[in-house]
């Protein structure tokens, strides 16, 4: 098991998965660090760090990779490009990326989440996806998904998932953290 004091959550406090990925931090004592940006809607309050303009650069890159990466278009570009940067901040400072959402046909999951995820593959993070369709966890190995009970090990991960989340996608997140942390602190 995970010593939990040197562990630090990064997410984006938005709500749904990350919000109970935040919560879950609280309740384990993890350190927890929500990226944000000006405009950003976040439910969590605790651990905020708004990125300035010049460190969404950073995680700038073209919508037409993202479309092309994703397999899809995206209309409202303005409003999703900071949502994109703030993920690449979320993917490159945690070691394992953890998200919640629906693991689709070709292999991208749904929605802004699946950036994240597809930046998880890009800088061959391990990467961990619970499936709220399938109700299993699934792990990227060897270019495809594998069915696991991944275990969080790394001193940084990045939470991330749908504002859509299911009973049973909560469920699994509070295992996620009971297999990876042992029991909730008192």
């Amino acid at each position: 098991m995970a010593d939990k004091s040197n562990i630090t959550l990064y997410s984006g406090g938005h709500k749904g998965a990350e919000a109970e990925f935040g919560r879950l931090a609280e309740e384990w004592g993890v350190e927890e660090v929500n990226i944000s940006f000006d405009g950003h809607d976040s439910e969590r309050t605790r651990g905020v760090r708004v990125l300035s303009t010049e460190e969404l650069q950073k995680g700038d890159v073209s919508m037409e990779i993202v479309s092309k990466r994703m397999h899809r278009t995206y209309a409202r570009t303005d409003k999703i490009r900071k949502v994109i940067q703030s993920l690449f901040h979320m993917v490159n400072n945690g070691h394992h990326v953890v998200a919640v959402g629906w693991i689709q046909e070709d292999g991208t999951v749904k929605g802004g989440t699946g950036w994240g995820v597809e930046l998880a593959k890009l800088f061959n993070r391990p990467l961990s996806v619970y499936d709220q369709d399938h109700k299993a966890w699934f792990s990227w190995e060897n270019n495809q998904w594998v069915k696991t009970q991944p275990v969080i090990q790394a001193d940084t991960f990045a939470g991330t998932g749908t504002r859509n989340l299911s009973d049973d996608g909560r469920q699994a997140l509070r295992d996620l953290f009971t297999r990876s942390f042992g029991p909730k602190q008192a």
